[in-house]
């Protein structure tokens, strides 16, 4: 089953310390031929219970607390419908006056035709030679119940794979009545059979601790076997816990090879600590440094808004790579219009030096009003703004109070 377990952030405090004692070392660079917009802010933190964040809001059960029981609640199961946004024509076909065919081909990806270059031939399947799944198969399809059906035999006679199931299926509510506490009994029996996705659910249980007793030795172990079995998002977890649990520079260097497989595997917040691991640490080889810049960027692309910030402020102060101020002022302004305060705060510096775009003083002036009413003070932005006439203050304020996030 495809991992949706992505909805941790699990203790971004480590670095913090470390992150605040390196920054000088790391960002105050020289700047022969550009301004510096500031330094990144470290990597940051997060409550510890944020560990715990599998239940997405708190209903109440009606299971009676046998795990073996399901409450399959007043619900259809179906398989969601999927609509169309075009209407279809007389002779089946969907478009305007029946033209689907037309329409379709105008639809998504069509480099190569236009070109007029055909499609190359689509990469060779891997032959399965194993039994399916119909558990999995109902439960992709969107027969949840019918999944609990396949599954339950199973998961009841030991199968890990139908027991890490069936707790997703009642940990979310998808087709049966949400019951966390049965959810835990099953990812906890998944979890001694070895299923790595359910090792590392029950990890984040067991450091809840509120479905199951707390036990911090007890989910380490867990988080460790489920990260060594190669599930992205325990590497990245226990890469987390090895920072906490080792300040300093040693901790970031037991991290690092799990930082880096959760990364190969497309974690966005592995890749942008990977990052900062890599331009952090001394004795990191040179191939690795000169690859910062790419991981956080890779970050970035994955909609990371600290990321995003870092990339854009990297960019412009030209830190592990040369200065492109277009660039930097792109990724500025896509964070900027996500609501990250510090990218418009900086885009207002961008605007005022004419650093990757035109001197614009309105919009200048309009980004630093959004920063200042979320609480970031700045004395120079400050004296900017009161020597604008009346009139630019006024459009800078108008443009703020039309701000939407994008």
């Amino acid at each position: 089953m495809r991992q949706s377990l992505f909805f941790h952030r699990l203790i971004l405090a480590a670095f913090t310390g470390l992150a605040l004692a390196m920054a000088p070392a790391v960002y105050a660079q020289d700047t022969e031929d550009g301004l510096e917009i500031g330094d990144a802010p470290a990597i940051r933190p997060a409550e510890p219970e944020d560990a715990g964040t599998i239940d997405r809001g708190q209903r109440p059960s009606s299971s009676d607390g046998d795990a073996t029981t399901l409450d399959r609640a007043d619900r259809d199961a179906r398989q969601p419908e999927i609509k169309s946004g075009r209407e279809q024509g007389k002779d089946g076909k969907t478009g305007k006056d029946g033209n689907g065919d037309r329409e379709e081909e105008l639809q998504g990806i069509n480099i190569y035709l236009r070109m007029g270059t055909p499609l190359p031939d689509p990469p060779k399947e891997k032959e399965f030679s194993g039994e399916p799944d119909e558990a999995y198969g109902a439960f992709q399809r969107g027969l949840f119940l019918t999944a609990v059906d396949k599954a339950l035999p199973r998961a009841q006679l030991g199968d890990p794979a139908a027991q890490t199931l069936l707790a997703e299926i009642m940990s979310r509510g998808l087709g049966v009545k949400r019951d966390l506490k049965g959810a835990s009994f099953w990812y906890g029996q998944a979890a001694q059979g070895g299923e790595p996705s359910a090792m590392f659910k029950y990890a984040l249980l067991l450091m809840e601790g509120k479905y199951v007793p707390r036990d911090k030795a007890k989910a380490d172990e867990y988080m460790r076997n489920a990260a060594d079995a190669g599930n992205g998002s325990a590497q990245f977890n226990w890469a987390q816990i090895l920072v906490s649990d080792n300040p300093g520079v040693r901790g970031l260097t037991m991290a690092m090879p799990y930082y880096e497989k959760a990364s190969e595997q497309g974690i966005a917040d592995a890749q942008y600590a990977l990052a900062q691991v890599y331009t952090a640490l001394k004795d990191v080889p040179e191939e690795k440094k000169a690859k910062a810049r790419d991981w956080l960027e890779r970050a970035a692309k994955a909609g990371f808004d600290t990321a995003q910030l870092d990339i854009g402020i990297w960019l412009v102060n030209g830190i592990n790579g040369p200065r492109d101020y277009d660039e930097g002022f792109r990724w500025l302004s896509i964070a900027a219009k996500r609501g990250n305060v510090v990218a418009q705060n900086r885009l207002s510096h961008l605007y005022i030096n004419a650093l990757g775009t035109r001197p614009d003083p309105v919009e200048a002036a309009k980004w630093y009003v959004l920063s200042r009413r979320a609480g970031l003070t700045d004395p120079a932005l400050e004296d900017f703004y009161l020597g604008l006439n009346e009139e630019q203050q006024k459009q800078a304020i108008d443009g703020a109070n039309r701000f939407r996030r994008s």
